[in-house]
């Protein structure tokens, strides 16, 4: 059974910085793609940002990309989200996902595995 166990939320100011982690387990993730998603309230969750676990290579949205990096510790079978220049606009619950396949999935529907989400709260 797959798990995932998101951590490292909380309250930063305005063009702070926060790592959130993903612990996985339940199974060796090789040619699984993970994913970052956010839902703020009152609006659906929407895609961050995905890597290959296999290969570490990365996608992002527009809206993150060039200050958010996501990155995985096969080690310790743990994925990163680093959250660089932040705004209030990220202000959102954030969660990571897991699912068989390439980087093409952008859809929450596309993802079997979910973690519990990390709050995330930009003040400005």
């Amino acid at each position: 059974q797959v798990q995932l166990v998101e951590s490292g939320g909380g309250l930063v100011q305005a063009g702070g910085s926060l790592r959130l982690s993903c612990a996985a387990s339940g199974r060796t993730f090789s040619g699984y793609s993970m994913g970052w998603f956010r839902q703020a309230p009152g609006n659906e969750r929407e895609f961050v940002g995905i890597i290959s676990w296999s290969t570490g290579t990365t996608n992002y949205a527009d809206s993150v990309k060039g200050r958010f990096t996501i990155s995985r510790d096969n080690a310790k079978s743990t994925l990163y989200l680093q959250m660089n220049n932040l705004k209030p606009e990220d202000t959102a619950l954030y969660y990571c996902a897991a699912r068989l396949g390439g980087l093409v999935f952008r859809a929450p529907r596309d993802y079997p595995y979910w973690g519990q989400g990390t709050q995330v709260t930009v003040s400005s």
